[in-house]
């Protein structure tokens, strides 16, 4: 059967919720009614028809999650053409590499952006325009004359406004290019990786077919927008669908989520491990954790009733609404997963990345097998790179109407990253189980070879390591053939009631000797480094493990 192109979920559900909000800024200036959206689309297309903009002309977008974003999105996808997508996090020399690598016309900035960049730099560009407000940040005169010219065009093409009869949104364009998303994978320099509207549209069908939307259903923005994560599953999908969007304005900390989740009520919650690892390990560990309590926590009957508080309570952390906690981008702690597990949470792990725009994989919670990331989607398959894929680990593969057009300008690295027979290498490593569930050890090119050639994860150690005591994070590398933990440790009032009188290279000692017990011979930790600070990572939060070598 076709693909619906995501542009017709979104005409239908304009037209039935023409006058319900679609965008808002949470606690900002800026939001958007179907209605309000559709005019300020048409606004920009006649924007860009006077500053020359052609079809295929590619507009980068750089700044905070936000509505303006959402609707910068939708204007230039529907003007047929390109977003591309840069990270705000990226240095002002980065976002300058990207702009002219991707030989945009047009970068639309946030304002920490703006603050940072110097807009000489980039002079391939025909205009930088403020974001927040769509003012002029820098352009030449026969630009800002244009520009000045556009209200009164607006007004003379739609007097009456703009109607529903005049939202015409293209669907004829499903095998074209539509986003260059430049991403910072935690393995090196970025890529730009090419999705058409099919890729998009692959993912939204899937989402909007297996997650239908109640009227009324909200949905908090907080993963970075620019990450197809967030871009995809807390927006496109939601405004084509019929939630309403809330962009959170502030840093994700803890205190601004709760705030928020109160706020918001969303039904669903998208998320990486970090957020719920600490929002499980501060607000549940310590209430379970007590010698009488574990053995409540395991008695029949009154384990029931301890398990449903925890679950009550948690719900009201997220706001009381809640039907699907979505978590993704990275391995979930397993003493985090198992306290999820035994409340029966509606949670469950995906897997996916932006070359698939980005969903390759999910079950619904009630479905969901523990420890798994799901099942592979329709419109994406996957196969294991190995003789004996339900017992032995290979290389995960993907093929599908998800999987991207390539790497902009890199046709070394599209040709390194398919199989002869069009499979794409996502570089992890797993196994399929006999009923399609896929079970991930870890990264292919974070793998250890063992002194007689044992297969080490590292990933699977640090499952370990976390959950310890005074560890909030850490990684295992291999330093002379030797493996090596590198921790850093919980500095926070919890930590130190944990750590008692102990020191902490005490403390670490014993985590190291608890984890061997549990651990094969061939991958032992040697030995425990302390480090001083967080170590450094990526936007959707994944360790940049090439800096810990």
């Amino acid at each position: 059967m076709a693909t619906k192109h995501y542009f017709a979920y979104l005409q239908d559900t304009m037209a039935r919720r023409w006058d319900c909000l679609a965008l808002e800024d949470l606690d900002g200036e800026n939001k958007y009614t179907y209605a309000e959206l559709a005019a300020a689309i048409k606004k920009l297309h006649i924007t860009w028809q006077k500053l020359g903009i052609k079809e295929g002309d590619k507009i980068a977008l750089c700044g905070r999650n936000c509505a303006n974003w959402g609707l910068l999105f939708l204007a230039v996808e529907s003007y047929k053409a390109v977003v591309v997508s840069i990270l705000p996090d990226f240095t002002a020399e980065g976002i300058y590499s990207l702009v002219d690598h991707s030989e945009s016309t047009l970068l639309y900035v946030g304002p920490n952006v703006k603050k940072k960049i110097d807009t000489t730099q980039m002079k391939g560009l025909r205009a930088t325009i403020f974001m927040d407000d769509f003012s002029i940040v820098d352009a030449d005169e026969k630009v800002k004359k244009a520009y000045a010219g556009v209200d009164a065009a607006f007004a003379k093409a739609y007097p009456e406004g703009v109607k529903i009869t005049d939202i015409q949104l293209p669907t004829d364009n499903l095998d074209d290019l539509a986003v260059i998303n430049y991403t910072s994978g935690s393995t090196g320099n970025p890529k730009g990786v090419m999705l058409s509207h099919l890729n998009l549209s692959g993912n939204v069908e899937f989402a909007c077919q297996r997650i239908p939307h109640k009227p009324g259903d909200k949905v908090l923005s907080m993963l970075p927008i620019a990450h197809m994560f967030g871009l995809m599953f807390e927006f496109l999908y939601q405004v084509c669908d019929g939630a309403e969007t809330y962009f959170l304005m502030q840093a994700p900390t803890p205190t601004v989520l709760m705030k928020a989740f109160a706020q918001v009520k969303p039904f669903m919650i998208l998320t990486v491990p970090l957020v719920v690892e600490k929002i499980i390990k501060k607000g549940v560990m310590p209430k379970i954790s007590s010698p009488l309590m574990k053995v409540l926590w395991r008695t029949p009957g009154i384990k029931r009733i301890i398990r449903g508080k925890v679950k009550e309570g948690l719900d009201k952390t997220f706001g009381g609404e809640l039907r699907y906690l979505i978590i993704g981008g990275a391995a979930l702690n397993g003493e985090v997963e198992q306290v999820l597990h035994d409340i029966k949470y509606q949670y469950c792990v995906g897997y996916g990345m932006t070359e698939c725009a980005p969903l390759i994989s999910y079950e619904d919670w009630w479905e969901y097998r523990f420890h798994s990331c799901g099942k592979d989607l329709p419109q994406c398959k996957v196969r294991i790179d190995s003789e004996d894929p339900i017992h032995k680990d290979g290389e995960i593969q993907v093929k599908g109407i998800n999987v991207m057009k390539g790497y902009y300008k890199n046709e070394e690295a599209t040709k390194a990253v398919f199989t002869e027979d069009g499979w794409m290498r996502t570089g992890d490593l797993g196994v399929l189980d006999k009923d399609g569930n896929i079970f991930i050890h870890g990264r292919s090119k974070n793998m250890i070879l063992g002194p007689s050639g044992q297969n080490i994860y590292p990933e699977e150690l640090e499952d370990k390591f976390n959950s310890l005591p005074c560890v909030l994070e850490s990684i295992v590398v291999s330093r002379d053939g030797k493996l090596v933990a590198l921790v850093f440790p919980d500095s926070s009032a919890e930590g130190k009631k944990l750590l008692g009188t102990k020191s902490l290279t005490q403390q670490m000692e014993e985590n190291r000797l608890a984890a061997n017990k549990t651990l094969p011979q061939y991958s032992q930790i040697n030995s425990v480094e302390l480090v001083a600070q967080e170590f450094e990572k990526t936007p959707k939060r994944s360790i940049k493990r090439y800096l810990y070598k």
